[in-house]
């Protein structure tokens, strides 16, 4: 499925003046805007009018009345269904990454400049994230952190999961949540903390007895790595038990295929203060080893350095202030179609900031992005008269 194929057939509920411009007009401009550095509808507005001569010649459109205003894209962004955008979204990822398998770290961001005047309510989006391959798989928006929950089951009713291992935080511990992952073919690692009081009370008497007597006949996994990074020094272990028969067993029973139990303990030097924390975790079956147990731990955080990060640094994605409507979360899908097509790119060794800003002043190599984003040039063609 091409980036266009993938929009085709969308809903339009302008009318009269404001389908001037064709939907698959303005969707392709604020693809190539963004992809060239644009962050907010109104320097994506700008770079179209700078870039018009090329947009005609390129995309073969008269646009002798000049390249739509900011309030343009807005106002279309606005009324643009949201849920069946994310759809859209997700079925192109789907065909780009084919099968996907390692850990899938699903976890939610606060859009800071989504809020509307006189209201603290911010858009909050849920994203399943696939470490590995750095792709996003898919979003769901939601109304502020409190239903971030909400999201997280949205996420898990459409994603195929089969040969994954799903990790969530603390919010994500919910046995419901685990009994979807499950019925979508996949593992869990999820973490546990005061949310779920009985279970975290069980698993600290568990480690601390076991610690200061030992585990009887229960194979102990352990596993440990060392950091060093201006000056700190962090030391993480991992514990890791695949038998939970010690566990009551409705308390057992509650957890879809409940298959192991594991804490991490860290221990953090900066120069002669050191720190220790202890975290708790559950997984199931198919989460045998220590090994996998660390890899899917230390793999979650990949959600906020390769995605959360990327999206504040790179794309300015809290200093913008699309608040009405489905802007904001029609914006969040677009920066998700651009960040997935510079990521596609192969043996690029610019950062991606670098190569937005290199798309726009570069004619060849923003080509060959639009060629990694559309996939078929032909395709863009046909759509002129859309």
């Amino acid at each position: 499925m091409t980036l266009l194929e993938a929009f085709s057939g969308l809903p339009d509920g302008r009318k009269g003046p404001a389908q001037r411009y064709s939907l698959a007009q303005i969707l392709i401009m604020a693809v190539c805007a963004i992809l060239c550095g644009a962050d907010n509808w109104v320097e994506v507005a700008d770079w179209c009018k700078d870039r018009k001569e090329w947009l005609s010649e390129r995309f073969r459109w008269p646009l002798e009345g000049g390249t739509p205003s900011h309030d343009t894209f807005g106002d279309l962004f606005r009324v643009l269904d949201a849920h069946i955008f994310e759809t859209r979204f997700r079925d192109w990822i789907r065909e780009l990454a084919g099968v996907i398998d390692g850990v899938v770290a699903i976890d939610g961001k606060t859009l800071r400049g989504s809020g509307k005047k006189g209201s603290n309510e911010l858009l909050h989006m849920v994203t399943a994230y696939a470490v590995q391959s750095g792709l996003c798989l898919a979003q769901e928006g939601t109304c502020g952190k409190g239903h971030e929950l909400a999201g997280m089951k949205a996420l898990l009713d459409v994603l195929v999961l089969k040969g994954c291992i799903v990790t969530m935080d603390a919010l994500g511990c919910q046995t419901e949540l685990a009994e979807k992952i499950v019925a979508r073919g996949g593992d869990y690692v999820l973490q546990v903390k005061d949310n779920q009081k009985n279970l975290a009370e069980a698993l600290r008497e568990f480690f601390d007895t076991g610690a200061a007597a030992g585990f009887g006949r229960l194979t102990v996994e352990h596993f440990e790595e060392t950091e060093k990074d201006h000056g700190r020094i962090e030391t993480r272990r991992y514990t890791w038990i695949n038998d939970v028969t010690w566990m009551d067993r409705p308390m057992r029973a509650a957890w879809k295929k409940l298959g192991g139990v594991g804490m991490i303990e860290s221990i953090r030097q900066i120069g002669d203060k050191v720190s220790v924390d202890q975290r708790y975790a559950i997984g199931s079956c198919g989460v045998q080893t220590v090994e996998m147990f660390a890899k899917a731990s230390r793999s979650h955080w990949g959600i906020e350095n390769g995605l959360h990060w990327t999206l504040d640094v790179v794309f300015r994605e809290d200093q913008c202030r699309a608040r009405l409507g489905n802007s904001a979360r029609n914006l969040s899908v677009l920066r998700k179609f651009v960040l997935t097509t510079l990521r596609k790119e192969e043996g690029c060794k610019m950062g991606l900031n670098r190569r937005r800003l290199h798309a726009d002043r570069n004619e060849s190599y923003r080509e060959s992005l639009i060629a990694l984003a559309f996939s078929d040039r032909t395709s863009i063609n046909c759509m002129n008269s859309a």
